[in-house]
């Protein structure tokens, strides 16, 4: 396995020129710390899957080009255990990498994926109980004309008693979004990321308003809280990826699953004639990680021209971003990243020819320490 660590440090006067320059926050470089975990026990790759079961996450499948490898395997990571090997998928279910997961419950979900050539639309569920895989309807089961293509680089989160799966590429870049209902083991269509009926606002404030389809997106949950004057909302969200034209996409919207409808929220570009999103070309890339932690999302590493490691923290409330401590390691595409018992972990991921086995926590409300 790939035991490599790399580690970057600025000069001072670097950094102080970075924190004069920024317009979004007062110290952005020392907002936020990373900290190196134990290594996976697992190979270096890429392209994996992760999903989370209670306090324990599970991470599988992946490619890993030093050896020209793809896997079916699977491990998992808690904070007591730290890292143990699962059952891997069955003999049945082809290697993979670009595949995508969600959880349910107390089973987690792995659909589609490619193998290089073929495109997968198989789907798999993993219950964490009795360490066993068990073989489910086809992705897309549930068309009038069911699928016969499957798709890679899809993205997925789940609500409730629901998956939902979205995006991808399938002989050509999509938008499209399919609802998993376990309970009738059923794939059905629900509404393509967009909103035409959306009203925009006019106080110079920009929302999305044309949705692009894309590849190698990152999507995530928020629950908004409860008001004296509304209900708890939670939501799916999609943003970054790389769209048709083969430059990365900027749009970035919210799907709530109650009313089947997208609703646009304030690009990642500086494209409003306010500042406050000044600096957000540095938010777009594809191949990134997300977390939830709190009531932020925090968006880091991918690509864009070159490999990203920069960090961004999005507010939910204000629809805002603001920028937080760079990742510490080496940059990366392809990772994967998960919360567990309220703290945040990256893993996986690579480099040029370098494929990483390595885990690094994220702690946003700690002070930057470049030695730990």
């Amino acid at each position: 396995m790939n035991r490599l660590k790399y580690f970057f440090f600025l000069p001072a006067s670097v950094i102080l020129l970075i924190l004069a320059c920024n317009k979004t926050t007062s110290n952005p470089q020392q907002s936020g710390n990373w900290i190196t975990r134990p290594e996976s026990d697992a190979n270096g790759r890429f392209q994996a899957v992760s999903f989370v079961v209670g306090d324990t996450a599970y991470i599988g499948t992946g490619y890993d080009g030093s050896t020209n490898t793809r896997y079916n395997d699977l491990w998992s990571f808690d904070t007591i255990h730290s890292w143990q090997p699962c059952a891997s998928m069955p003999l049945a279910a082809p290697a993979r990498n670009g595949a995508t997961g969600f959880a349910i419950g107390r089973n987690g979900y792995i659909t589609t994926g490619t193998d290089g050539n073929v495109k997968f639309l198989d789907t798999w569920a993993y219950n964490v109980d009795n360490n066993s895989w068990t073989q489910k309807a086809n992705f897309g089961n549930g068309a009038k004309t069911p699928l016969t293509v499957g798709r890679w680089g899809a993205s997925a989160f789940a609500i409730g008693n629901y998956g939902y799966v979205t995006c991808g590429y399938d002989g050509s870049y999509l938008k499209d979004l399919w609802q998993y209902d376990p309970s009738k083991d059923l794939w059905l269509q629900k509404q393509s990321i967009g909103n035409p009926n959306q009203t925009y606002p006019t106080n110079g404030k920009v929302i999305s308003q044309v949705a692009s389809k894309r590849i190698n997106a990152v999507a995530f949950v928020y629950t908004t809280p409860a008001t004296s004057t509304s209900a708890a909302l939670t939501q799916g969200y999609i943003v970054s990826g790389l769209g048709s034209g083969g430059s990365n996409v900027t749009d970035f919207w919210s799907y709530n699953p109650k009313t089947d409808t997208w609703t646009g929220l304030s690009p990642i570009s500086n494209v409003s004639s306010q500042s406050y999103d000044d600096d957000y070309s540095d938010i777009v890339r594809n191949s990134a990680v997300a977390l939830v932690m709190g009531s932020d999302a925090y968006i880091t590493l991918g690509v864009n021209g070159g490999y990203n490691a920069s960090t961004w923290d999005y507010n939910f409330a204000a629809d805002t971003w603001s920028r937080k401590s760079s990742f510490e390691r080496s940059a990366r595409e392809g990772a994967v990243g998960f919360v567990i018992v309220g703290r945040g972990f990256i893993s996986m991921g690579k480099s040029s020819s370098q494929y990483f086995d390595d885990l690094e926590e994220w702690q946003p409300n700690v002070a930057l320490n470049t030695n730990d």
